[in-house]
C-alpha cells in the first residue's frame, strides 16, 4: 500500500520555524550542522527513545545485549510546494531487519521485495547452494577421494618396494659378476654375462609395467572423483556468473537523480571512481535515501545532518549522538551527482588554513631547524593546498639539500617539528627515527572523564578505503600501533593528557584516544572521531634527539596554547 507524502514530512518544532535559513545547501562531507538541522535531530531522537512500532538494541543504555548495533540516521530539512518546512528522516542500510518503517523515507531501491528478480535470483543461487552442499556432502564423492588417497598411497608404497627390490637385484648381479671373473672361464663368463643383461631388462620392464599399471589405476581413480567434483565446479561457476548478473542487475535498479531531474544509476556514477565498480552497500546511506526521496516528490532540499545513535562498530569510530559526514567512499560519488543543480557551500578542505600563519622557528643551525607548528597547517604539501611546512622552509633555504621534512605532523595538530638543512644530517636523523631513539611528547585535552591514571594502547590500525582519511581498528590487517599515556589534570568534565607514541600511524593518538578499546574519549575539536571545535586539542610539545653534529641530547620544548 502506497502511504501518502504526509507520512514522511515530520513538523519542525515551532521554535525554529523562523530561524534563518541558509542560502545554499549543506556541504555533506565536512559540516557544522544548522540550527534548523539540530532541531530536526533532536525531534527524530526524541522519536526513538519514545517510538514502540518497531524494536533494535541500539546499545546505548544499560541493558544493551549481545547483538546490539547503533545505527547512522540522516535528516533532511526541506520546503514543501506551499512553501512551508518540514524535515524528512531515513536510516543507513536496514533497521530492524526491515527496509520500510514508519515516518522513514524508503531505500531507492528495495531488494527485499517479494516479487522482485533479486529474491527470485537469490533463491535460485540458494537452490545451487544446496546442490553444491547435497554433492559436496555425498558419500560417493567422499568413497572416491578415499579411493584415490588410498590407491596413491598404495602406488607408491609398492613402486618404492619394486625399486628397491630392482636396485639389490642390480648390486646382486654385480656381486655375480666380480665373482665369476675370478672363478669361471672366459666362455662362462660371456654366457653368465648375457643371462644377466636379460635378468636387467627384465626387471626393467618389470618395473615399468607396474608404473604403468598403477598410472591406469590412479587415472581410473581420478576420472571418478573428477566426474563428481566436476558438477560441483560447473555449479560453482553458475553460481558466480549468476551472482555477477544478479549484482549488476541491483546497480542497474539503484538510479539517482540529481536536482535538475537527470537520473544516473549506480554502474555508470561509479565507473569513474577508483573502485569502478560500486562497492558493497552503495546506494545504501541515508543521505542519497533522503534527497532521491526529496527529488522524487518535488520537495525543495534546504538542509541536512547525519549522527549516530547507540553502540560503536567494532573497527570504526561512532559516538552516541554525534553528528557525521557523509562517508566519501560509498556517497562522495553518489551525491557529487545528486548535487547537481543544487546551490551547495563550497568545500572548505579547498581553502588554505594556513593563510595568514605565521611559522615561528624556535632553534636553529647550520644543519636542522626546530619549528612550532600552528594548527591546521599541512606539514607536506596536500592534494590541494600547496602552502604547508616543506614549502615554506624551502621557499627560507633554497639551498637546502635533502628532503628537509624528517617527519610530519597531522595538519590538525600544533607543536615541534624538525627539519634538516643537508642530506647527510636528515640521513642521520632518519636513522634515529627508524630505530625510535627520538622521544616525543604530546599534550591533549581530552572530552570526557578517563577512566585510571596512565597506562599503555595498543591497536591495529588501518586506513578505512571506503571513508580517507579516517583510520580504523582491524585485528587482521591493521599495522601495530602503541601509545604510552598519562593523566595530568582533569577539568570540568575533560581529561587532559601527556601521549608518548611508540610507533607513528596515521591519526594515531586521535583515534586511541577515541576509541572505546583506547580511552573512550576522543581529543576536544576532533572533527573526524570526536566533535568539531575551533581547533584539534593535541599538540607535540616537547622533542627529544641526538643531535648529528655534536653527538650530544638535545631537547626542545613548546607548550600548548590550550
Amino acid at each position: 500500500m502506497k502511504l501518502p507524502l504526509t507520512s514522511f514530512i515530520h513538523d519542525l518544532p515551532p521554535e525554529v520555524l523562523n530561524t534563518q535559513l541558509p542560502e545554499r545547501f549543506t556541504f555533506p562531507f565536512h559540516y557544522v550542522p544548522h540550527p534548523v538541522a539540530v532541531a530536526a535531530v533532536a525531534d527524530l531522537q526524541r522519536h526513538l527513545e519514545t517510538q514502540s512500532d518497531w524494536v533494535h538494541d541500539f546499545g546505548h543504555g544499560e541493558t544493551a545485549g549481545v547483538g546490539a548495533k547503533g545505527k547512522m540516521f540522516g535528516v533532511l530539512v526541506v520546503r514543501k510546494n506551499n512553501g512551508s518546512l518540514g524535515y524528512l528522516a531515513a536510516y543507513s542500510g536496514k533497521l530492524a531487519d526491515s527496509n520500510h518503517l514508519p515516518g522513514f523515507v524508503p531505500p531507492v531501491y528495495d531488494v527485499l521485495l517479494a516479487e522482485g528478480f533479486y529474491k527470485q535470483g537469490e533463491k535460485e543461487v540458494n537452490a545451487i547452494n544446496a546442490r553444491i552442499e547435497a554433492l559436496e556432502n555425498a558419500p560417493e564423492l567422499a568413497a572416491a577421494r578415499d579411493q584415490l588417497a588410498r590407491a596413491q598411497v598404495q602406488a607408491k608404497d609398492e613402486l618404492a618396494k619394486e625399486k628397491a627390490s630392482v636396485k639389490a637385484a642390480k648390486k646382486a648381479r654385480k656381486l655375480r659378476r666380480e665373482a665369476a671373473r675370478e672363478t669361471m672361464s672366459p666362455e662362462a663368463v660371456e654366457a653368465l654375462e648375457k643371462e644377466l643383461v636379460r635378468m636387467s631388462v627384465g626387471r626393467h620392464f618389470g618395473y615399468k609395467d607396474l608404473v604403468r599399471a598403477w598410472d591406469a589405476r590412479l587415472q581410473t581413480a581420478t576420472e571418478n572423483l573428477e566426474e563428481l567434483t566436476g558438477e560441483i565446479n560447473r555449479l560453482k561457476d553458475l553460481r558466480k556468473t549468476m551472482s555477477n548478473d544478479l549484482q549488476r542487475r541491483i546497480f542497474e535498479e539503484y538510479r539517482f537523480l540529481d536536482a535538475d531531474g537527470t537520473e544516473r544509476d549506480l554502474t555508470d556514477i561509479f565507473k569513474d571512481t577508483i573502485f569502478k565498480t560500486p562497492p558493497a552497500g552503495a546506494g545504501e546511506c541515508a543521505a542519497p535515501k533522503l534527497l532521491q526521496f526529496a527529488y522524487l516528490h518535488g520537495l525543495r532540499p534546504v538542509v541536512m545532518a547525519e549522527f549516530w545513535w547507540g553502540q560503536s562498530p567494532r573497527s570504526e569510530i561512532r559516538k552516541h549522538g554525534h553528528f557525521y559526514p557523509a562517508c566519501r567512499g560509498k556517497c562522495e560519488p553518489i551525491l557529487g551527482h545528486m548535487l547537481v543543480g543544487l546551490p551547495v557551500d563550497p568545500n572548505p578542505m579547498l581553502d588554505n588554513p594556513a593563510l595568514g600563519k605565521v611559522l615561528p622557528t624556535i632553534y636553529e643551525d647550520d644543519q636542522l631547524l626546530v619549528v612550532n607548528k600552528p594548527a591546521e597547517f599541512l606539514s607536506v604539501p596536500g592534494k590541494n593546498i600547496e602552502d604547508s611546512v616543506w614549502l615554506r622552509i624551502k621557499k627560507k633555504y633554497p639551498d637546502a639539500t635533502g628532503p628537509l621534512i624528517v617527519h610530519r605532523l597531522d595538519m590538525s595538530t600544533s607543536g615541534l617539528l624538525l627539519l634538516t638543512k643537508t642530506k647527510d644530517t636528515h640521513k642521520l636523523l632518519q636513522h634515529q627515527f627508524f630505530k625510535r631513539s627520538v622521544q616525543k611528547r604530546y599534550v591533549a585535552l581530552l572530552e570526557g572523564v578517563v577512566k585510571g591514571e596512565e597506562g599503555t594502547i595498543d591497536l591495529p590500525l588501518r586506513g578505512d578505503i571506503e571513508d580517507r582519511p579516517r583510520q580504523i581498528v582491524c585485528h587482521e590487517h591493521g599495522k601495530t600501533s602503541r601509545t604510552h599515556w598519562k593523566v595530568i589534570g582533569r577539568e570540568e568534565g575533560r581529561t587532559r593528557v601527556h601521549f608518548w607514541p611508540v610507533t607513528g600511524r596515521t591519526h594515531q593518538l586521535r583515534v586511541h584516544a577515541a576509541h572505546p578499546h583506547g580511552l573512550n574519549a576522543p581529543i576536544v575539536g576532533d572533527d573526524l572521531y570526536g566533535q568539531p571545535a575551533e581547533r584539534l586539542h593535541l599538540h607535540a610539545e616537547w622533542i627529544s634527539f641526538v643531535h648529528p653534529d655534536t653527538r650530544e641530547e638535545v631537547v626542545f620544548e613548546a607548550p600548548a596554547e590550550f
